[in-house]
């Protein structure tokens, strides 16, 4: 059974931010299970018995090499994607990288680019919950 699909998948997201207030985007690959070729905030499933925090902190380490410090839950959301017929219920946080740290592609098969954004000039197409991350963030933030 795959999560998402036949069965409500549990994932986690993060909206990282660098010490400029950069926002750290990966455009996901043609192989990913979603959202191909979207510009998307990382993250990914969580893990039986895994809190959430913790399967953020996992993800951001196994897919790009670096360590995140949380700062808070922005929000809880369903992701409905009625063209890839899913369903996933996503907990997105907002959190900081370290300075002296680089995210690399750790998983080159599921994501294709990766890169820093201002805010003001984010590149497109943006997935459907990097797009409702954003308008949470913004609500909250502005």
């Amino acid at each position: 059974m795959k999560p998402g699909v036949d069965h409500i998948g549990v994932s986690v997201g993060a909206l990282i931010f660098n010490h400029k207030g950069e926002l750290f985007l990966n455009e996901r690959s043609q192989l990913a299970r979603n959202a191909k070729g979207h510009w998307e905030v990382p993250g990914g499933m969580i893990e039986f018995g895994e809190t959430r925090a913790q399967a953020i902190l996992r993800e951001i380490k196994e897919e790009f090499n670096i360590d995140i410090i949380i700062d808070s839950i922005l929000h809880t959301v369903d992701e409905i994607l009625v063209d890839e017929k899913q369903h996933w219920i996503p907990t997105t946080y907002t959190g900081k990288i370290k300075k002296t740290q680089v995210p690399k592609i750790m998983e080159p098969h599921k994501c294709d680019e990766i890169g820093w954004f201002s805010l003001g000039n984010l590149p497109t197409p943006l997935s459907y919950i990097t797009k409702l991350d954003l308008e949470e963030y913004y609500k909250q933030n502005v």
